[in-house]
């Protein structure tokens, strides 16, 4: 080849220049056309490029973050799901559920135990690809972090059913991103762990659904009475609403808006194929029906004082338990109007504001016990924890020493102004009767007689007595005693009357009758205890004629107990602070108090008006079906004959209501004088003799006459249980005796 008009020839040689061996160059046209392929290709490189580096980058920042969050968690290893707070059920007596207790509000339900459309509600509803995904729902977690990115309130939406669960069993509720993404990994280490029915049944126990209710059994029972077992659709429905606002769309509070988000997930159901069309109409024509609590829900009253005793009967509770009481559903609920009815109807007239009543059968058995008008309003347990002053419903025990030191209910004492040592108890009338039976002043609750038969057997054995038969409160060893001025609570008075009901046996008042594990195992079963007697036979006989004058002729005979042979006592306290009645049959035991917490005074409400009301209502209804029976009698029985002395005193009030305009009635026939019996000279069998220092009243064998003044009227000479209502129909005759042994008080105040 030539060049500049030369030919050259080729070399091979080390030294031939490098050009030389050279192509020739390619026309410029194709040169031109190489640079817009270049630029062409590099785009779309360029993009795969840098999408690919940013994928990379991307899923290592990620990775890094989840490092990162994930070492603040515990070791996956370690982790295990936290045990769920234990549930305590506790039943009545015929296994009815009565109330919840424990951090949750309800037991524990398995899966398959529920109806298949109840676990499929929150499915719909909360999490449609439940069963498809892997524990994170990307589509949601990318919605959720735009949410944030925008700053729209933190983290919201895109949490799966396994996430939620997450969240409850191991973190907090703050929405953050650091939260979210924790969440996650414990979702998917859930996932990893658990079957997908498994992870949807401790949701389902675990989740909030408002009111205080953990877990969808607890939220059942909360809202409509019953089990999840036999929940509704449209139940269920409520319950898988509750995610989206728990507190907010509680049915029992926002029932429009709980319908209304139903509405949704009975659509959400439907559009999912879990129910078909007609079971969604029927759902949506039938919407759920909330229960409405009942008056003020005393049952909580006595799921309080189970929960106060469980832990000296089981110890420490580290699972589901179930308790069996006592409690008779049907007489708690009795108990509970009786006393929530009186209280509407006459709390504002008399200046009451509170009560309690406390039933028990007479081997100490509670069979209703309500602690205050409202539990809503004042969860304060006034049947177990209000220490307050009996008044006269003291005197049994005052009586009770006094028989066991000799005296009979036919035994004479004076009612008469007394002073022991500066101290001058009175009636309630300052009025006195003179001369009368022990019977009769227990019955008209003379405060006079009961003091003197307190001082004659001293303080201090009628502390005894009372502390036998069942009272634990301090008590004032003073004259003052015998006119119930140590207070005590009605659970503990009521117990201490059992022994008159059961024939002489002390009681232990108790409420739980066993304790079993869910399973079933027996944790606790009650033995009934031996007999132990308090009250001999023949003291409780005497006791129970002295107390059923109270209900005949007494301060108690509005008292209405028709076919039944019942006895009791009234008692009020200092300026109408307390108003009592403890009554009792063979077959229960009841007692009734009201006042006011800061102990203000009422407005004369007193044991004889409304607590025997109450009482008479609630037994009434209690004793429905029962097989009637008798008191416990013994071998002592009264000749019926009273002395002149304390005869003719009252003969001047029968013309009050017989016309006589006052004038003297004929003298009674002669009969044979009978004064107080005299204390043995040795202590007989079942007796002991007076040999307490604080007794400053010999018993004489014939009380000093006192001087009377002119009786007013009945109600004047009465004390305040006895005032009746104004224009108040005379109490029907019982016949219980025939009407030749009628007495002058039961000719003139009714009864016999």
């Amino acid at each position: 080849m030539a060049r500049n008009g030369r030919r050259r020839e080729p070399r091979f040689d080390d030294e031939a220049e490098d050009d030389e061996l050279r192509a020739e160059p390619r026309p410029r046209a194709r040169k031109s056309e190489r640079p817009k392929r270049r630029r062409s290709g590099s785009l779309i490189g360029a993009l795969i490029y840098w999408s690919l580096t940013l994928s990379v980058w991307g899923a290592i920042g990620g990775g890094a973050l989840a490092v990162y969050y994930g070492s603040q968690l515990p070791p996956i290893d370690q982790l295990s799901v936290p045990k769920r707070p234990p549930n305590i059920a506790i039943l009545g007596a015929d296994g009815e559920l009565l109330a919840n207790r424990g951090d949750t509000g309800g037991a524990t339900v398995r899966i398959s135990e529920l109806p298949p459309y109840l676990p499929k509600a929150f499915v719909a509803i909360e999490d449609r690809r439940f069963y498809s995904h892997w524990g994170v729902d990307p589509q949601g977690v990318a919605r959720a972090l735009v949410r944030n990115v925008a700053g729209r309130g933190g983290m919201q939406g895109g949490s799966t059913l396994t996430q939620q669960l997450a969240k409850n069993l191991f973190l907090t509720q703050e929405r953050t991103i650091s939260r979210k993404i924790q969440e996650a990994i414990l979702a998917v280490w859930l996932e990893h762990k658990y079957s997908k029915d498994q992870i949807l049944e401790l949701y389902l126990n675990r989740v909030y659904f408002g009111s205080g209710a953990y877990g969808v059994e607890a939220a059942c029972q909360r809202y409509f009475g019953h089990g999840a077992k036999t929940a509704t659709l449209s139940e269920a429905a409520v319950l898988a609403g509750l995610m989206k606002a728990p507190s907010k769309l509680a049915p029992d509070r926002n029932p429009d808006g709980a319908t209304e988000r139903a509405a949704q997930v009975v659509t959400a159901m439907a559009q999912e194929g879990f129910i078909n069309d007609s079971a969604a109409k029927a759902a949506l024509a039938n919407p759920a029906q909330v229960q409405k609590t009942i008056g003020a829900g005393s049952i909580n009253y006595a799921a309080d004082y189970v929960m106060d005793m469980l832990d000296d009967t089981v110890g420490a509770i580290d699972q589901d338990i179930v308790v069996t009481t006592t409690i008779d559903p049907r007489l708690q609920t009795v108990a509970e109007g009786a006393l929530k009815e009186e209280l509407d109807k006459k709390g504002a007239k008399f200046n009451v504001s509170q009560g309690a009543v406390v039933s028990l059968d007479p081997t100490g058995a509670i069979r209703a016990l309500v602690g205050g008008r409202d539990y809503s309003e004042s969860q304060f347990n006034r049947a177990v924890s209000a220490r307050r002053q009996p008044g006269s419903a003291f005197k049994p025990f005052v009586y009770l020493a006094g028989l066991e030191h000799g005296l009979t209910p036919d035994t004479v004492r004076e009612d008469a102004p007394l002073n022991i040592k500066g101290w001058t108890p009175e009636n309630y009338s300052h009025e006195y009767f003179g001369p009368v039976t022990l019977t009769k002043a227990l019955a008209l609750s003379l405060n006079t007689v009961a003091v003197r038969v307190g001082m004659e057997v001293g303080p201090k054995t009628v502390v005894k007595t009372a502390r036998r038969l069942g009272v634990q409160s301090e008590l004032q060893t003073n004259a003052s005693l015998a006119l119930g001025t140590s207070e005590v609570t009605p659970l503990e008075l009521v117990a201490a009357y059992a022994p008159f009901a059961n024939g002489g046996f002390g009681v232990q008042p108790y409420i739980i009758a066993r304790v079993k594990t869910a399973v079933g195992k027996t944790l606790y079963q009650r033995k009934t205890p031996a007999p132990s007697r308090v009250v001999d036979a023949d003291d409780v006989a005497m006791m129970n004629v002295m107390m059923q004058e109270t209900l005949l002729t007494g301060t108690a005979r509005k008292a209405e107990l028709p076919g039944w042979q019942a006895a009791g006592k009234t008692g009020t306290s200092q300026d109408f602070r307390d108003a009592w009645f403890i009554g009792y049959t063979s077959r229960l035991v009841t007692g009734v108090w009201l006042g006011n917490d800061d102990s203000s005074p009422t407005k004369k409400a007193s044991g004889g008006n409304l607590p025997v009301e109450i009482w008479s209502r609630y037994m009434g209804i209690a004793h429905r079906g029962l097989q009637v029976a008798g008191l416990p009698a013994g071998n002592w029985r009264s000749d019926g004959s009273l002395d002149d002395v304390v005869a003719r005193p009252l003969d001047e009030l029968i013309g009050m209501f017989t016309g006589g305009g006052g004038a003297p009635a004929p003298a009674p026939p002669p009969r044979p004088r009978q004064s107080a019996p005299l204390p043995p000279p040795e202590p007989s069998a079942g007796r002991r003799a007076p040999d307490d220092a604080t007794a400053t009243i010999p018993i004489a064998p014939e009380a000093a006459r006192a001087t009377r003044a002119a009786p007013r009227s009945v109600d004047e000479l009465l004390p305040p249980e006895d005032i009746p209502d104004a224009g108040a129909p005379p109490p029907a005759p019982r016949g219980r005796r025939p009407a030749a042994q009628r007495n002058i008080f039961e000719e003139l105040f009714g009864g016999g």
